[in-house]
């Protein structure tokens, strides 16, 4: 695996007929970007499918085609959105004031 998906399980909770659910929305919205903005779709080539709502729900109603462009921005805002999870432990309370 490599690039955006290096370290990632997201391909693993995938369902096993992906490629096909995948190659259908792209049929399906023309390979034409789905990207809203200022009342208008982008419209550019697209060659990636995007879950609208994020988690596990591959219906074709919560897949759409995006671009390569605004897959990465739609990606990156989720991202930053998320919960933070600290990898440093917790601050230890000084022993002198338990």
């Amino acid at each position: 695996m490599s690039g955006r998906w290096q370290g990632s399980t997201r391909r693993d909770e995938l369902p096993a007929d992906w490629p096909a659910i995948r190659a259908a929305v792209l049929e399906r919205d023309r390979h034409r970007c789905r990207w809203l903005e200022g009342g208008r779709y982008c419209a550019r080539w697209a060659n990636q499918v995007d879950h609208i709502r994020p988690g596990n729900d591959h219906s074709p109603t919560n897949l759409q085609a995006l671009c390569a462009d605004h897959h990465a921005i739609k990606s990156s805002r989720e991202g930053n959105a998320a919960p933070r999870v600290s990898r440093w432990r917790p601050t230890e309370r000084h022993p002198g004031l338990l």
